[in-house]
């Protein structure tokens, strides 16, 4: 009896120490799910609207007349409505370390992208779905027929989305050409495309949004949003 007692000792020794690691275990991976989703957000937009404001700045001391672009620091603020994120500040690339500030990029490979003020192409962005800010988390509330503004120093463009892609394959480079023919586009145009990783909580495949330029708005001396951005 002695020694099955003993045994039935060790027994739940073994089992109180298993607990007490998987109960340890579950806390670090709350910690580490805390710090991914909640405490990368708060250090992205706080780094985002550090440079958001620095970038303002310096178009509030610049002379009159269009402006040099700065690809360093961003080159403008994209307004979502349907994705209820505030304004984007967009940069150059599309590098984890540049997204991870909590801004979208434009894409510089494989597909270069066009800038809003070419004649043609396709303006194509990337931003984080979750964590690091998370600016294109709702991308799922945009609609056909929704308006998408960016925002330069000098011009609001104004876009109409007019086609979603929900999934895709991350090697589907296609949607990134100069004339998406994936979105039903047919012929050269002004294009806005924004992309990011679906589905929640993954990087698996992408989602993407299709829009075109609708109109532009030259900005004035009070920098009024256009009627899409006003409410």
């Amino acid at each position: 009896m002695a020694r099955t007692d003993r045994g039935r000792g060790r027994l739940a020794v073994a089992v109180s120490v298993i607990g007490e690691l998987l109960i340890t275990a579950g806390v670090v991976m709350a910690l580490f799910v805390v710090y991914s989703l909640w405490w990368t957000n708060v250090l992205a937009d706080r780094e985002a609207k550090r440079q958001g404001h620095a970038v303002r700045d310096r178009w509030a001391k610049a002379p009159s007349g269009p402006g040099a672009l700065d690809t360093k620091d961003g080159i403008g603020f994209l307004h979502v409505p349907a994705m209820k994120n505030g304004e984007v500040l967009v940069k150059s690339g599309t590098a984890t370390d540049v997204l991870n500030e909590g801004v979208a990029g434009f894409y510089r490979s494989p597909v270069k992208a066009a800038m809003p003020w070419d004649d043609k192409g396709n303006f194509t962005l990337a931003a984080h779905r979750d964590g690091h800010g998370a600016k294109f988390h709702n991308i799922d509330k945009v609609r056909t027929g929704d308006r998408v503004v960016f925002e330069t120093r000098d011009v609001w463009y104004v876009y109409k989305v007019y086609a979603e892609l929900k999934e895709t394959s991350k090697y589907n480079v296609q949607v990134l050409d100069p004339v998406p023919k994936e979105s039903g586009a047919t012929k050269p145009g002004r294009y806005l495309t924004l992309t990011t990783c679906t589905p929640v909580y993954t990087s698996d495949y992408r989602y993407i949004v299709w829009a075109e330029l609708e109109r532009t708005e030259k900005v004035d001396a009070a920098r009024t949003k256009p009627r899409e951005l006003r409410g």
